[in-house]
């Protein structure tokens, strides 16, 4: 792969199923109800024997949709606004194929939360950042914000109902279709999913044995890679986001000087009696021309910069769940060290105490140490012979953590090579979307602004000039 070419990977044309081993680059996220599901959704199923053992597999389809706020206690101080949350759906885990319920933001961040905790080794997607300047202002209620928070929670579900693995979660039947949900949440929180984890060897081994801030020896190239893509893309997304809010800045201000513009020739053609309805004529124009600029601004370039912000902390979540899989293999190869010192000290012990080697011959540290037990008294034989049997049952712990974290983090490797392949189908599909919806309001735009100047055009011809 091109290491300069960050979409590369991205499909413009929808593949065909044998191109991309089933999956449909696009996303099931038609809002209007009554259009009916796909006759072959884009997911693969879990009796496809030709698919490669990383590869995410469907059971099904699930669509969402969020729409339709409605305020809440409106007038009041704990007024709050409600979103009606729709979907369509053949998985079998649901009681009906098309449930709904109404919830609002704290709902969807509760979802959020422990979709994340239930599943470490998924991307969960992001939620928008409920600190915004609206909270500042006391603007948080506007239909504009409103409608802003609503396509956020809209992409934010059509990604959940994409995940092959969040899509069958328990927590996500309940949030879309339980009409007690207060009750589902606690009962979530007192109980959930997967037995309590033990506490583990691990968790007693002192901070300074395991540093979070240490690196991986051994680093896996899978991973390197996915890592260094993903920040290329993420730093793509970047460039490009300050490059169109650069852009936007100019488009308000081009607004407001075409509007100021019409203005003076308005002005004008009051003062030139021959020609004051052909000047009116190009004045209304500028107005129109203005408010196209002002509607482009708010239909095209506000959502496809909201949907950049989103895809960069879509990407940021991926890079945490990387760092996360890091950590599972630290904690391997923590633990392998300190499970070899162990060993190494029980081995020198019981060297000692069949009389084959003094602790010289374990280097200065050793030494050092028996130096002190012979001070405190605790050198003899009887001692040694004590403290190889508790280093014998440490052994034991150890070589059962070690396993453990060996198996942990070889299948934390494998849920994140399918999450990966996953975040891979969202970019593809998303940035198709985005970049198609993007085209289209500019074509909109041009070809209407277009339409005005060729109107007034003939208008601005008929003026006479006598020379």
């Amino acid at each position: 792969m091109d290491a300069d070419d960050v979409f590369d990977s991205v499909t413009w044309e929808t593949p065909s199923m044998s191109a991309n081993n089933g999956y449909e680059a696009t996303y099931l996220n038609n809002e209007d109800d009554g259009a009916t599901a796909p006759a072959k959704p884009g997911y693969l199923h879990h009796d496809d024997g030709d698919s490669a053992p990383n590869e995410p597999k469907w059971e099904g389809y699930l669509v969402g949709v969020v729409k339709d706020p409605v305020k809440e206690l409106d007038g009041t101080k704990d007024m709050y606004v409600s979103y009606l949350v729709t979907a369509r759906t053949s998985l079998p885990i649901f009681s009906s194929t098309t449930p709904s319920s109404r919830r609002r933001f704290q709902d969807f961040v509760f979802l959020r939360e422990h979709l994340s905790k239930d599943f470490p080794a998924c991307v969960v997607p992001p939620l928008p950042d409920k600190h915004r300047l609206e909270y500042l202002t006391g603007d948080r209620f506007s239909p504009e914000f409103i409608e802003r928070r609503r396509q956020d929670l809209n992409r934010f579900m059509q990604r959940v109902c994409n995940h092959p693995t969040l899509q069958r979660a328990s927590l996500v039947r309940d949030f879309l279709e339980s009409t007690e949900w207060n009750v589902k949440m606690h009962q979530h929180m007192a109980h959930p999913p997967g037995p309590d984890p033990a506490p583990t060897l691990l968790d007693n081994i002192s901070d300074t044995l395991l540093n979070a801030f240490a690196r991986v020896r051994k680093p896996d190239e899978r991973f390197v890679q996915m890592r260094e893509t993903i920040e290329k893309f993420e730093e793509s997304l970047i460039g490009i986001e300050r490059t169109w809010s650069r852009g936007r800045a100019r488009a308000t201000d081009l607004t407001s000087d075409y509007h100021d513009l019409a203005v003076s020739v308005q002005g004008l053609g009051f003062l030139e009696s021959g020609i004051t309805n052909q000047l009116n004529d190009f004045s209304n124009t500028l107005l129109e021309f203005s408010a196209l600029l002002r509607h482009t601004t708010q239909t095209s370039t506000e959502p496809f910069l909201a949907h950049l912000q989103s895809l960069i902390s879509y990407a940021q979540v991926h890079k945490a769940v990387l760092k996360l899989r890091d950590q599972k293999q630290l904690d391997f190869e923590e633990l392998t060290d300190y499970l070899t010192s162990v060993t190494a000290e029980r081995d020198r012990l019981a060297a000692m105490v069949q009389g084959h080697v003094t602790s010289s011959g374990f280097g200065i540290g050793a030494y050092l140490r028996d130096r002190v037990d012979a001070i405190r008294g605790a050198d003899d034989d009887r001692t040694r012979v004590e403290k190889m049997r508790k280093l014998d049952a440490r052994i034991k712990e150890l070589q059962e953590a070690v396993t453990t974290a060996h198996e942990t983090s070889d299948a934390f490797n494998d849920e994140v090579m399918k999450e990966n392949a996953i975040f891979q189908y969202a970019k593809e599909s998303e940035m198709r979307e985005l970049l198609l919806i993007l085209a289209e309001g500019q074509i909109e735009m041009y070809r209407a602004a277009n339409d005005e100047w060729e109107r007034v055009v003939p208008v601005l011809q008929r003026i006479r000039v006598d020379v």
